[in-house]
């Protein structure tokens, strides 16, 4: 019986590939991505030329890149590369893919047509729009992107909530971003001083989303990579990107860009993590490892001494033995107890939490 080996993928990593999308998604091979950030045309269909009060004309979308014949051959174009997309992600990957009023429901009803679980609907709100010039309608001041799971079945997925409530003050990150708009020296321009590419999306943006759902070391698969945002977000955070593009023009400029990238120190790249995510680390560990020894005397906070230790980890106090939890809730006559939290141990002059000593197991752990 053979065993299953994992797709060959190396030569495609933080490559960017000019061609048509569809055909060189099929060159990737299948479950071998961990993210998927599209950012797809948005067939604005734009009829006639925006002009500013002041009469200069606004630099709209109307690239051939942009243009359908209909909404049937818009809804065919997503269905085939949304497909292929799902083909490629591990059967723990995700997807986040953004676009407009113009596009955003009609490929959300396509990913769910296809087997995407929706995860949540992020609203990135602009604190400083393009203003509405024909002054006829509100201005659009937000875009939506879209996070869904391979499937509705899958086992897991990447979500580092801790890392995106450290990003946020230590609040649980909402699903409304306010962030700026591309423009000032992060804008890329060609010589005459013009954008290079129409709708280039803030590297804060991608920063964040990289941070939120994918690892050091992760794939991510960019099938409209433009002038490379989501390629120099992993570089710099130390994940590998695969970039396709039908634009030469924008290729090279995301090549330019990408050589310019630095990546960021180790060190700097680990994010907050939760309890759960960390290892377990029971308190017969503390002892096989010398911290804690067999007949030490445990303190509660008040650091008067009530417990005494076993060699298997137990504790007794008085008349009763259990676990440090049990024997926790014991001493307060309480029904329940952390007791990583609520024992000491006396070391020289200072009574030291056992959960500190736990920790100095985990990091030396993670340290191996």
């Amino acid at each position: 019986m053979g065993f299953a080996t994992k797709p060959d993928i190396g030569p495609l990593l933080d490559q960017i590939f000019v061609g048509d999308c569809l055909e060189e998604l099929k060159k990737i091979p299948s479950k071998s991505v961990d993210l998927v950030f599209a950012d797809p045309p948005y067939n604005l269909q734009l009829a006639s030329d925006l002009y500013r009060p002041d009469q200069s004309k606004v630099d709209a979308v109307d690239d051939a890149w942009d243009k359908f014949t209909d909404f049937a051959t818009y809804d065919a174009f997503c269905k085939a590369w949304l497909a292929e997309c799902q083909r490629v992600l591990k059967d723990t990957g995700t997807l986040w893919v953004i676009g407009s009023y113009h596009n955003i429901f009609r490929v959300g009803t396509v990913m769910q047509d296809l087997g995407y679980w929706v995860l949540n609907d992020v609203i990135w709100r602009k604190n400083n729009p393009m203003p509405n010039f024909r002054g006829k309608r509100f201005t659009n001041a937000h875009e939506t992107l879209i996070w869904a799971a391979k499937s509705q079945n899958q086992k897991g997925y990447t979500f580092n909530y801790e890392a995106m409530k450290s990003l946020n003050d230590d609040l649980q990150m909402r699903s409304d971003w306010l962030l700026p708009i591309c423009n000032g020296g992060e804008r890329l321009k060609d010589k005459a001083g013009n954008k290079v590419h129409p709708t280039q999306k803030p590297l804060a943006l991608l920063q964040r989303i990289l941070i939120a759902s994918t690892n050091t070391g992760d794939v991510v698969l960019d099938p409209f990579f433009g002038t490379g945002t989501t390629g120099a977000a992993a570089k710099a955070l130390g994940r590998h990107f695969i970039g396709i593009e039908r634009d030469e023009t924008y290729a090279e400029a995301a090549r330019e860009r990408l050589a310019e990238t630095e990546v960021l120190p180790m060190d700097s790249l680990r994010v907050t993590t939760g309890k759960r995510a960390e290892p377990r680390i029971p308190f017969g560990s503390l002892i096989e490892r010398g911290l804690v020894k067999p007949g030490s005397t445990l303190y509660d906070p008040g650091h008067r001494a009530i417990a005494k230790v076993r060699a298997d980890g137990s504790l007794v106090c008085r008349d009763a033995t259990g676990s440090i939890h049990k024997m926790g809730a014991w001493a307060q006559g309480a029904e329940a107890c952390n007791g990583w939290t609520f024992w000491h141990v006396r070391q020289g002059k200072d009574y030291v939490l056992i959960d500190e000593l736990r920790q100095q197991v985990r990091s030396e752990i993670g340290n191996a």
